[in-house]
């Protein structure tokens, strides 16, 4: 009997067992197809650029004020990493995606608590090092009729201008970005908003609604490159502004781009001017051409952007008017400058595949592309104060290589030359108080790497 018991438990225990594990391997192949269902509907990507540079002329900002004494100035180097950016998307099924990008610029911020000796053990918040980190991308898409239509909302690039629409770097071939646009523009220009966009045969549209820029944060050199940004928690939408952008496709192997920008940028701010500037809107246009010709073993790239500011005198007076309130206010954010009316960049650019002539290197897909760029930018097109900036009409000409051994991986090397116009003396001599010195030409040498893919 005692045997027969001991039997029945062991069947039982053995037939349990058996069954647990068959449910166990179960629950796994459903958790492992899960996973594995998950995982295809994310991707991973990003791109990122590590630059060294030796500039040979001056560093110092006061450079442009009287040249002459900054003409013999030594050379200097930088290491830089402008640009590193991680991209994160998810497919959620029924035509709703996500987007995000997290981009670290200049290798990102960094601050410490440290206690200090030297000043009887006080605890401080120290600097670590300069950069930022931004949220550059975080959108929601809802996609209708098979793409023709697409609603985006969420933090979106502003495609104005080629370098905004196509700012990775295998998508130039700079070592920095291109300069005239990176300057007169926000670059990259990322704001909160609401687009409709989509694709017709060989047509990509899009139309933003958008937050306006803030006056108060352009600048004579910059012109309105920092009024995208807020230093607050939130960005003030008390003018709201309108981006659209339409590329073309038709021609084999050619691209063109035409888009603009329109909308107040007076009053976007928690400051309230008063009633002597209810008439002031401070409206910005902005229109831009661009193109790209990639055929016979060519790349050809090359924009024209052209934008007008009303009401840049009497925005500059303001500006000015609270920076001399403001000056000796800690923490003020905003820049009070003077402000041209017109700003205007072009630019053109054209390399050449050699790897394209050498069987071996066209069968591992390894190009290299010898280049040239030239490109002109004025921040002060005109307006009342141009003649106090005069360096801001600067040109700009580079010659250089980019090798990729892959597909996602671009080695560049640059050697460019930033000069400007000589100023018109009328035959005045050199020691004449009336006499004005030309600026220094401001020659460098560049070498970056940098990677663009997507890795899942």
């Amino acid at each position: 009997m005692k045997a027969t018991i001991l039997t029945t438990i062991l069947s039982l225990s053995s037939l349990f067992a058996v069954a647990q594990g068959a449910g166990q391997n179960n629950v796994d192949a459903t958790t492992g197809a899960t996973r594995q269902a998950a995982t295809s509907r994310l991707s991973i990507g990003g791109y990122g650029e590590a630059v060294m540079t030796r500039n040979f002329y001056s560093q110092s900002f006061n450079r442009y004020k009287k040249p002459e004494n900054y003409a013999n100035d030594n050379s200097h180097g930088r290491f830089d990493l402008p640009h590193v950016c991680l991209n994160i998307g998810y497919d959620f099924g029924k035509g709703w995606t996500l987007g995000s990008e997290i981009e670290f610029e200049h290798g990102g911020n960094g601050t410490a608590v440290e206690i200090e000796a030297e000043e009887a053990g006080e605890y401080e918040a120290e600097v670590e090092k300069g950069g930022e980190v931004n949220i550059e991308q975080f959108w929601i898409n809802k996609e209708f009729m098979d793409g023709k239509l697409n609603i985006k909302m969420g933090e979106i690039i502003v495609p104005v201008g080629y370098s905004n629409a196509r700012h990775e770097p295998n998508q130039f071939f700079t070592v920095y970005r291109p300069e005239g646009e990176a300057t007169i523009m926000p670059n990259t220009w990322h704001q909160v908003g609401l687009s409709l966009w989509g694709r017709l045969r060989d047509w990509r549209y899009e139309v933003q609604l958008l937050s306006g820029l803030n006056s108060e944060s352009f600048t004579a050199e910059d012109f309105v490159h920092y009024g995208a940004t807020s230093p607050y928690e939130f960005k003030v939408a008390n003018n709201y502004a309108g981006a659209v952008r339409v590329d073309n496709t038709s021609i084999k192997g050619l691209r063109i781009g035409l888009s603009g920008y329109y909308g107040y940028t007076f009053r976007n701010t928690l400051r309230t001017p008063g009633t002597k500037y209810d008439d002031v809107t401070g409206a910005l246009g902005i229109v831009a051409l661009d193109f790209t010709l990639n055929r016979w073993n060519w790349i050809v790239r090359g924009n024209i952007d052209y934008a007008h500011f009303s009401d840049a005198d009497e925005i500059s007076a303001y500006n000015q008017a609270n920076w001399t309130h403001h000056k000796y206010q800690d923490g003020n954010p905003h820049h009070y400058s003077n402000i041209g009316s017109n700003a205007l960049a072009y630019a053109v650019e054209a390399g050449y595949n050699v790897f394209s002539q050498i069987p071996a290197m066209r069968r591992e897909h390894e190009t290299l592309f010898l280049f040239g760029r030239f490109e002109h930018y004025n921040t002060m097109a005109s307006g009342t104060y141009q003649s106090m900036y005069k360096h801001t009409k600067k040109y700009r000409c580079a010659f250089g290589v980019n090798y990729s051994p892959v597909r996602n991986i671009t080695i560049k090397g640059e050697y460019s030359y930033r000069f400007f116009e000589k100023p018109n003396n009328n035959g005045l001599a050199a020691d004449s108080p009336l006499y004005k010195q030309p600026y220094n030409n401001e020659p460098s040498l560049s070498l970056g790497v940098t990677y663009t893919g997507v890795f899942l």
